[in-house]
């Protein structure tokens, strides 16, 4: 029997939960410190959420904070839930740097409220720090953000297909055409919702082919990246293990 994407990721109340205890510690913190946070895109069937997967394990043994991996099902769920959106701004604190992000690079979104809702909430996430946010437009929507690093993967689009196929466990020709469908309307999606060409390199920190690089090695790259970009005067703790970054 094929699988969803959904099958593959873990519950979406585990990691909402896991997350609004950190922001909760951090909200009671004395001048809690800067956190980085990352956003990953990906053309469609390229290993997006097994990298953010991997990123956050890193992530967690280099700096000893817990990290929560934002899909679109989180992200959505956070954007829609009254309740939940209210102890969200409780405790990230005054939203007018969002604000001042719509207003400055997406004002056209204000007809778009469900959309404009979204990336408002993209905005205070990864202004919290510790979120890795897959997708959604998150590169463009938080590009102004100091604390963020923004990840692109990319891919034949053989390697997209088989990889859909393999993980979805898809006959190839339903994978082929799975890749075909989905990547045509995420990118009408960002196109349409930001105006915005998601594929343009100026939005990334760093690009990587996935067909040619494992998702280890890519998440290795992002860890060093991240830890040597880290945000703060402080600078970026030392990682708990001397090998951290040359496995």
């Amino acid at each position: 029997m094929a699988k969803t994407l959904a099958s593959l990721i873990p519950s979406v109340e585990q990691r909402e939960t896991g997350w609004i205890q950190l922001q909760e510690r951090l909200a009671h913190a004395h001048r809690p410190p800067v956190h980085p946070s990352v956003t990953i895109s990906r053309e469609y069937g390229c290993e997006g959420y097994p990298l953010a997967l991997r990123l956050e394990a890193l992530l967690e043994e280099a700096t000893g904070q817990p990290w929560t991996v934002f899909d679109k099902a989180l992200v959505d769920k956070v954007a829609s839930d009254e309740q939940l959106s209210r102890r969200l701004l409780h405790h990230l604190g005054d939203e007018s740097h969002a604000q001042d992000v719509l207003r400055t690079h997406f004002g056209f979104l204000t007809h778009q409220d469900a959309y404009a809702s979204l990336v408002k909430h993209l905005v205070q996430i990864a202004s919290a720090g510790c979120a890795i946010l897959v997708g959604r437009g998150g590169a463009v929507a938080c590009q102004d953000l100091k604390n963020c690093f923004h990840i692109r993967l990319v891919g034949s689009f053989g390697f997209r297909a088989a990889t859909m196929a393999r993980r979805l466990e898809l006959p190839l020709a339903q994978a082929e055409e799975l890749v075909r469908t989905q990547s045509k309307l995420r990118e009408k999606f960002i196109s349409d919702c930001l105006h915005a060409d998601i594929t343009a390199t100026r939005w990334y920190d760093a690009v990587f082919n996935n067909e040619r690089q494992s998702v280890d090695t890519i998440a290795q790259a992002c860890l060093h990246l991240i830890l040597s970009g880290w945000p703060g005067k402080e600078g970026p703790p030392e990682p708990r293990h001397a090998t951290l970054q040359h496995r």
